[in-house]
């Protein structure tokens, strides 16, 4: 994890539903395409931290939202940089072609929220944060680029940041 001087950092999910089984030949070009973007990702400017499978380089190994679902989460010290990165970078290249390697989703399939520098976040609560825009929609707990709110906006959202983490309320 990189040192940061924000007092909040943005972490994000994204869930993609494979079109095939990974090692089918078909994924192969998006397969090659993960190490230089996941290297791509982890120098960028405002890069914090990024889920990683033990004794692997990235995280399509684990499946924690179903065998068929591969799940990419990471922090980044801003919006603007986590933005910079997936629409200006070697990463759109990814975005263009995903339709070939991946199911068009009907509900979301990312989620952005606020996190306090320096906590690193779970899959499962990532997977609560996805749960909770598709259920209620966004909100300083979970939201989108499109629908985006500030660290001041979720600091003040009494379930946006982690109860161990969440300033005490104004009177």
């Amino acid at each position: 994890m990189t040192a940061s001087r924000h007092a909040a950092h943005l972490a994000q999910l994204n869930v993609s539903t494979l079109r095939h089984p990974f090692d089918d030949p078909r994924m192969a070009p998006f397969v090659e395409m993960l190490d230089p973007v996941n290297a791509a990702a982890d120098g960028a400017p405002g890069f914090v931290w990024r889920l990683v499978e033990e004794g692997a380089g990235d995280a399509t190994g684990l499946r924690p939202a179903g065998e068929d679902v591969i799940v990419n989460l990471s922090v980044w010290e801003t919006r603007e940089a986590l933005w910079d990165f997936a629409y200006r970078s070697g990463h759109l290249e990814v975005m263009r072609r995903r339709r070939e390697w991946f199911q068009r989703h009907v509900e979301s399939h990312l989620v952005l929220w606020w996190v306090p520098a320096g906590h690193l976040p779970t899959v499962g609560e990532a997977l609560e944060r996805l749960a909770d825009l598709r259920a209620h929609g966004p909100s300083p707990r979970a939201f989108t680029f499109t629908s985006s709110y500030t660290a001041a906006e979720a600091a003040r959202h009494p379930r946006a940041v982690p109860p161990a983490v969440a300033e005490p309320a104004q009177p």
